[in-house]
């Protein structure tokens, strides 16, 4: 397939807040690649596109061709590979009343819904459809050993000289071109382990896989990282870590814990920064739903945190568990904050937040993305604006920092 093109999910969207305030949903990473990275190499495409939000359409642009249009939330299998490789131009393949694929001329044919002019095909294996953003954490160690497959396939690793690193089953440990380890120990006993390109492992790093350090992300020194985790690109990780995916640019570089969370691009956590996962009652964890406007019911025993793009945790901060913080926030301070934390808030959680004034956050996201060779652009500053705006009914205090 040459053209894709990857489309929200209407009844997913709302429920992947507060990450989908600012990307697709295929741009969403869990495993080792995004959803729309795994899509483009497993189909071969040439050419990616998307059909999202309008505020996030010139950051992320549509194909204006003919092309295979695909559900972005759901994660590719070979069983759904074979079915969408044997879909025809005029058939759709749907699961109940989820649409999966089909084929458009262009992405007003999308909009404008010619559904009913194609032949329904349905689809009757399992699917993992992305539709709560607690499943990030959840699925992150099954699609990192699926990515694994894909990337180390007919490719050998380049492995580390290194006489005091030591790595069980290393088979299962791929590391790439650039990566440096050292003094470290790999378990690869239950899930394999990539190390990305340009890469750093410090000096008594433990790591557990299924794990996944991705191109240019560090390690601190004495890291230690339990199963079923996910270091983006360019973060700088360390403390202790447990089921969690870092999307891309975030740092927790110092000690703290955090477990069974999910953090967006361009997070800061502050040194002894801790994020819990567990209630002491081992009752099911309750977070917040954008979609009720309440908290509602994960069914899950471990949940933490869920951290959006732009937020900055001072020294100290502790989370509580199931907290959903927003974009652009800056939470410090004693005690713990409220455990839904609106977008754009800035103060100390225990005692009250204020609004972090737009023109101030731009200043500081500005400063943070060129510390890493990003430009903070009119696309991200246009996309930033309108997520300001509609997160204003969530700050219910009036003042601006």
């Amino acid at each position: 397939m040459d053209h894709i093109v990857l489309f929200d999910d209407p009844k997913s969207r709302g429920n992947l807040l507060p990450f989908t305030f600012t990307r697709p949903i295929a741009e969403i990473r869990i495993g080792i690649f995004k959803i729309s990275e795994k899509w483009q190499n497993s189909l071969h495409a040439k050419d990616l596109g998307f059909v999202t939000q309008n505020y996030l359409q010139a950051k992320y642009p549509p194909l204006n061709q003919k092309a295979l249009y695909i559900n972005g939330a759901l994660c590719p299998d070979e069983a759904l590979l074979d079915a969408i490789n044997a879909l025809n131009e005029n058939e759709a393949l749907w699961q109940n009343d989820t649409l999966l694929a089909t084929f458009f001329d262009k992405p007003e044919d999308f909009h404008n819904d010619h559904l009913p002019t194609k032949k329904s095909v349905e689809f009757e294996e399992d699917i993992r459809l992305l539709s709560r953003n607690w499943q990030i954490f959840l699925w992150n160690g099954d699609e990192i050993k699926k990515d694994f497959s894909l990337i180390s396939k007919r490719r050998v690793s380049w492995g580390t000289d290194d006489p005091h690193t030591h790595m069980y089953n290393e088979p299962s440990i791929f590391i790439e071109k650039g990566a440096k380890v050292r003094a470290a120990i790999l378990n690869a006993t239950n899930g394999p382990i990539y190390i990305g390109k340009n890469t750093e492992v410090s000096e008594g790093s433990m790591i557990r896989g299924p794990f996944a350090l991705c191109e240019g992300a560090i390690l601190s020194m004495g890291a230690k990282i339990r199963e079923n985790t996910t270091v983006g690109p360019y973060c700088k990780v360390g403390g202790e870590v447990s089921n969690t995916v870092f999307f891309g640019h975030s740092n927790k570089s110092h000690d703290g814990y955090i477990g069974n969370s999910v953090v967006g691009e361009w997070c800061n956590f502050g040194a002894n920064t801790v994020v819990s996962n567990m209630k002491n009652n081992l009752m099911p964890v309750k977070v917040w739903d954008y979609t009720k406007g309440g908290y509602g019911d994960t069914g899950l025993q471990f949940c933490g945190s869920m951290v959006a793009d732009h937020t900055k945790l001072g020294i100290g901060t502790t989370l509580n568990t199931g907290t959903v913080i927003g974009v652009g926030s800056n939470v410090f301070g004693e005690g713990f904050p409220r455990k839904f934390v609106s977008s754009f808030a800035w103060g100390d959680g225990s005692v009250g937040f204020s609004t972090f004034k737009l023109m101030k956050f731009e200043e500081t996201a500005q400063k943070v993305m060129a510390l890493k060779g990003k430009e903070f652009d009119e696309n991200e500053r246009a996309i930033l604006q309108k997520v300001f705006e509609i997160t204003r009914p969530y700050r219910i205090w009036d003042k601006e920092f």
